[in-house]
């Protein structure tokens, strides 16, 4: 769950409201396959490596379809274009200097008989005590490490304590690149807080040469002469995937050298969406690689880091059986109700907890009372009293003008708060207003009583209902894309009749007097407490 909003899902809300704005996007990502964790997880099963990263692609980009990320290319860094790509870009390092060699004292197992990169170690992080840091980061404080900064290290594999020996690498010059990376995180003003501050201290630390090699066996094998027995450290290819995403996607659509117009175009604003264990590999490690090797090349123009989701006050564990999985929350609910709530949750300042509680609620109060309940009492009567046609207003009163003013105001207010701020727990807070005051409206215009003595005046309160209702079909269409969907086809709103840029139309009346509507069904259920209590037990929340 954590990383569903922490990366993909906020980044396809963002991708489908530019899209809605008639903006040229292209939203990619893709499976991280190489590195320590696959290895130490094809060992311990005695399965092939390329097996496994085979086995969970496909789980992953199954379960990404389930919950609708609408990615323009999910790739594999297991791919041709992608090995290629990062072989060539660190041949050039090489030739341009930025790359050298060094011999390093390494950890070692001689049980195992290996050395030990990254996760195949484990011990006490330097930094903070945590018992569990692993050779590459601790996850508790963030801490990027070598695996010889552990106290007390471990073998992954074994448990064994591990030698100390020594392996030539090839490091690249990261120190280098301090002034140019400061002057940019100081001149970057959408950087959230936590991104510029985490990075800015990084430099204040002083900046190491970083390992460019390591020696597992899974990778994409060193292009250096000399280093045939080495693979590139992953999260130095891994982060060049964006790139090279975006090269097999332009390949895909028949024009190979189409990337360069999003990668090399000084008016491209490249968007990351990460959790904030992340920040360094994507303020300091990518756009010192970029530089490094074309000038050309643009730096993220935003980095949207989330902090931590923790779940009923405690770590996810999957040991424990503490917490939900993608797999089991789709078995449970539609995609939608997890896609409000995780965004409603989105932990964009600070940890957030997901709560079977909270998730309850929000589904029914926010979800069926609030907005279902709004649409289908607008849309029954609708279809009830004006056999479906939505009716022709009359005069308005003050009460109608401040309703269509707010209505008009909406999207641009929900759009500032997406753009430009990237807070997209805000913007869909926002969004929800809409159908809250929408429902106090038609609480206050009473149609169901003044139908009875002045038909023209209900429906000139339901023609401004219809207003909202086309409103929020669009507005709701980047956080709970299904609902929108379903909502759209009971209206008969077709969003291609409106142009590229629906978004900014969305409060303009969509619904015009004469228009016929299809027979509404609810949208909602609510979620019983029977249920809520058996999903506690399941999944360690109670």
């Amino acid at each position: 769950m954590g990383t569903l909003i922490g990366s993909v899902l906020s980044a396809d809300v963002f991708a489908r409201y530019l899209r809605l704005k008639g903006h040229d996007v292209v939203f990619v990502s893709g499976s991280d396959e190489h590195g320590t964790p696959i290895e130490i997880e094809a060992i311990k099963r005695g399965v092939d490596f390329k097996a496994l990263t085979d086995q969970y692609h496909s789980l992953i980009t199954k379960l990404f379809d389930e919950f609708r990320i609408s990615f323009d290319n999910y790739t594999r860094t297991h791919n041709p274009i992608h090995i290629k790509f990062c072989q060539e870009f660190f041949m050039k390092l090489y030739e341009k200097g930025y790359i050298f060699t060094k011999e390093v004292r390494q950890l070692y197992c001689p049980k195992c008989q290996r050395f030990l990169p990254d996760r195949f170690v484990e011990g006490t992080c330097p930094y903070c005590g945590y018992e569990k840091a692993r050779g590459d980061q601790c996850d508790a404080c963030g801490r990027v490490l070598d695996p010889t900064d552990l106290i007390n290290p471990r073998c992954s594999i074994c448990g064994s304590e591990p030698v100390v020996k020594s392996s030539k690498h090839w490091f690249f010059d990261l120190p280098k690149f301090s002034d140019r990376l400061k002057k940019w995180l100081e001149s970057n003003p959408r950087l959230p807080a936590n991104a510029r501050h985490f990075s800015l201290k990084w430099l204040e630390e002083g900046l190491k040469p970083r390992a460019v090699t390591r020696d597992n066996k899974w990778g994409i094998p060193a292009p250096f002469p000399g280093a045939e027995d080495k693979t590139i450290y992953v999260w130095f290819e891994a982060v060049l995937g964006y790139v090279t995403a975006t090269i097999e996607w332009a390949a895909k659509k028949g024009d190979q050298e189409l990337w360069k117009d999003y990668w090399m175009d000084p008016e491209t604003r490249s968007v990351y969406f990460i959790g904030k264990d992340n920040i360094p590999f994507h303020t300091i490690i990518l756009p010192a690689l970029l530089m490094a090797y074309d000038e050309r090349l643009i730096l993220p123009w935003n980095v949207s880091s989330t902090e931590y989701l923790t779940f009923e006050g405690q770590k996810f564990s999957k040991s424990r059986g503490v917490g939900v999985w993608l797999d089991q929350a789709l078995e449970w609910f539609p995609p939608d109700y997890w896609r409000y709530y995780l965004i409603k949750i989105r932990p964009e300042k600070s940890d957030t907890n997901f709560s079977w509680t909270d998730f309850q609620q929000a589904v029914n109060n926010d979800l069926n009372n609030n907005l279902g309940n709004f649409i289908h009492r607008v849309l029954t009567f609708i279809y009830r009293y004006f056999d479906g046609i939505i009716p022709q207003p009359k005069d308005f009163d003050e009460k109608d003008e401040e309703m269509i003013h707010f209505l008009e105001e909406m999207p641009a207010g929900v759009g500032r708060l997406l753009e430009d701020e990237i807070t997209l727990k805000q913007a869909l807070e926002q969004v929800m207003t809409l159908s809250a005051r929408g429902n106090a409206y038609l609480n206050l215009k009473a149609p169901w009583h003044t139908i009875k003595k002045d038909k023209e005046l209900a429906g000139t309160t339901l023609y401004v209902s219809a207003q909202i209702v086309g409103c929020l079909s669009i507005l709701l269409e980047p956080f709970i894309p299904d609902t929108a969907k379903k909502l759209r086809e009971m209206i008969n709103l077709k969003l291609e009749e409106y142009g590229k840029n629906v978004w900014d139309q969305a409060g303009s009346q969509l619904l015009k007097p004469g228009h016929k509507i299809n027979k509404p069904t609810p949208l909602f259920e609510k979620i019983p407490d029977e249920k809520i209590k058996e999903l506690k037990r399941i999944t360690g929340g109670g």
